[in-house]
């Protein structure tokens, strides 16, 4: 696999973790860098574990399919983009809150919920890399690397976006 496919996977498994920060970031009247930092270590560390454990599960059992494991990497990333996908256009219900907590204190029980939910589809991703035979190491902290970092941004470009247009901002939330 080419940097080229990593860099667009990578990107691609940030965006849930992406958008909660952009949440985050709307809820803070000051940027707290702590709190920034906090949040994308949680993303970035959950981003690079459950591809992980993916790969783990992925290389233990791919013995017993290697000859359906084309087909079964097929099925996983078509699902994975058509959720993402599906997940853009779906109308969100009435009621429904798009953005987490408003709160800006560090919950580290919240921060680990966000990230775990956030990472699922890493999971998944794992798997297929365990049947593309990925080197994993640094397929994970590539992936680990650019969701840091696009966590990080996505807080600041919360904050500004919210400092800016607050009551704009709230509407569209």
């Amino acid at each position: 696999m080419g940097i080229i496919e990593l860099a667009l996977i990578g990107v691609g498994l940030s965006m849930d973790a992406f958008a909660v920060s952009i949440c985050k970031g709307l809820s803070m009247k000051k940027v707290d860098v702590k709190y920034m930092v906090v949040l994308a270590i949680f993303f970035g560390g959950f981003q690079a574990l459950m591809p992980s454990i993916g790969w783990f599960l992925g290389s233990r059992f791919q013995q017993y399919i290697t000859a359906v494991d084309h087909w079964i990497a097929f099925v996983l990333l078509a699902a994975i983009g058509g959720k993402m996908i599906l997940d853009v256009i779906k109308e969100k219900g009435e009621g429904e809150e798009v953005c987490p907590d408003a709160s800006v204190k560090i919950d580290l029980k919240e921060n680990f919920m966000l990230a775990v939910a956030t990472s699922i589809d890493a999971l998944a991703v794992g798997i297929t890399f365990a049947f593309l035979k990925v080197n994993i190491i640094p397929a994970v902290c590539f992936i680990g690397i650019v969701t840091f970092i696009i966590s990080f941004a996505g807080v600041k470009i919360g904050n500004v976006f919210g400092a800016r247009y607050k009551n704009k901002a709230e509407i569209v939330g």
